[in-house]
């Protein structure tokens, strides 16, 4: 396996930016270029299944698992429902579920270090120059060092980010995507000033 291939920082150019939940930027990379660096690391030497798939009145989730060199990776993938802005009806239920299928992909990888310091870390306690979220100049969080200017989460707000999202009917899943989707980040590796919004947020549910 070629981590360092795997876990290479990708080019500012193959970042894209999307509208998170509260209005803030959320960067992601697209599946094409995820692919290619598993292509690029494994010489196209690794393939990815859907285990199993469940259609939801508005979202479908996919269960993916990823294999390469004898290693095992499984992610949960998610995409909503695209429907007709009109009618409400589905446009491709078919397409939609590709969009679930690549997330999976997308997520699996990250288990192998790709992407995954726009995460929380990228696995080697490198940060480089890309930084999810331009406007925070410290990314010391990112690989759990606690040094950033606002400091590392601390338990007590880790907990009560899970509690507080169990209480409201939300899985461990649920929860991290929901800090990531807000974040990029997952709870472990949010500021304090980033749990506060989140525990409030999750509060005014």
């Amino acid at each position: 396996m070629n981590r360092e291939v795997l876990e290479r920082q990708f080019d500012d150019a193959q970042l894209k930016t999307k509208k998170g939940t509260f209005g803030n930027q959320v960067t992601y990379i697209e599946g094409a270029a995820v692919i290619a660096r598993l292509n690029e690391a494994f010489e196209g030497t690794w393939s990815f299944e859907v285990v199993e798939y469940k259609v939801f009145e508005d979202e479908i989730v996919v269960l993916g698992k990823l294999t390469a060199e004898g290693i095992v990776k499984s992610q949960f993938g998610s995409t909503r429902i695209t429907r007709n802005r009109d009618t409400g009806e589905q446009v491709s239920l078919g397409d939609d579920l590709k969009a679930a299928s690549t997330d999976a992909i997308k997520k699996c990888a990250t288990l192998l270090g790709v992407g995954l310091y726009l995460y929380g870390g990228n696995g080697d306690g490198h940060n480089g120059g890309t930084k999810p979220k331009p406007e925070n100049n410290s990314n010391g969080n990112r690989n759990g060092s606690g040094n950033g200017s606002n400091g590392r989460i601390t338990n007590n707000q880790l907990q009560a980010i899970y509690s507080i999202g169990k209480s409201k009917n939300m899985s461990q899943k649920a929860i991290k995507d929901y800090c990531l989707e807000t974040f990029n980040k997952v709870p472990d590796y949010l500021s304090k000033e980033e749990a506060s919004t989140i525990i409030q947020e999750l509060q005014n549910k």
